[in-house]
């Protein structure tokens, strides 16, 4: 299932906005707040999708009948560009248990890649809902290798996918792979270069958080 989150015209459509704009790109901190701002957003939205318990609470006053969330999600990333849109997620969804996965696309001279995934850790996931927080959600290879890997983990009641901006293609290759998984977008961009980067997309993600990296 996928969810647009800028559909309506939202607020998210000015962040996204905000995300791919050159010319407010160099603030990195306001870069990062609008990633984390998505996950946000998309947090509220999944935790209408939890499953809930009821609970007595006890006011100064009284006890009043509520509910809760049943059993609390694990929330992963794929470091290190996924850290903002992961916190946003996790500034709501505040209770949940975290894992993470360093996955990067190791490029050759001519700019292709591969995928190289050197570390995993996760809590068991067994009987828990599953979210995957990766910002840029392009050919789908890397989210699909570490959500295969989370896996071994436990078998997860839901599939949560969280992304900015997804391509139409790698939303398909995931669909395909995952068809039980939801997915939460920011927005849906309908190219990839022969690279593999969406396009118009907003550039690296990570280099955008946190500064341009040695390593290609």
């Amino acid at each position: 299932m996928l969810n647009i989150l800028s559909q309506n015209f939202s607020l998210v459509n000015e962040w996204i906005n905000e995300l791919r704009n050159v010319e407010v790109q160099h603030d990195r901190m306001r870069f990062r707040r609008n990633m984390e701002r998505i996950g946000e957003i998309a947090a509220f939205e999944i935790s209408k999708e939890l499953k809930y318990r009821e609970v007595v609470i006890q006011t100064p006053l009284d006890t009043i009948k509520s509910r809760e969330i049943a059993v609390q999600p694990v929330i992963t990333t794929i470091l290190r560009a996924g850290v903002p849109l992961f916190e946003g997620i996790l500034n709501y969804l505040d209770r949940a248990d975290c894992g993470f996965v360093a996955a990067y696309r190791k490029h050759d001279a001519n700019d292709y890649f591969s995928i190289k995934q050197d570390y995993l850790t996760c809590p068991n996931i067994e009987g828990r809902p599953l979210i995957v927080a990766d910002p840029m959600l392009a050919t789908g290879a890397s989210l699909i290798e570490a959500i295969k890997d989370l896996l071994t983990n436990g078998n997860p009641t839901q599939l949560h996918i969280v992304a900015a901006i997804a391509s139409r293609q790698g939303v398909e290759t995931v669909q395909n792979a995952y068809p039980d998984a939801r997915i939460w977008v920011g927005a849906i961009d309908e190219q990839l270069t022969s690279k593999g980067y969406i396009t118009p997309g907003l550039g690296d993600a990570g280099d955008l958080s946190y500064g341009e990296k040695l390593q290609r």
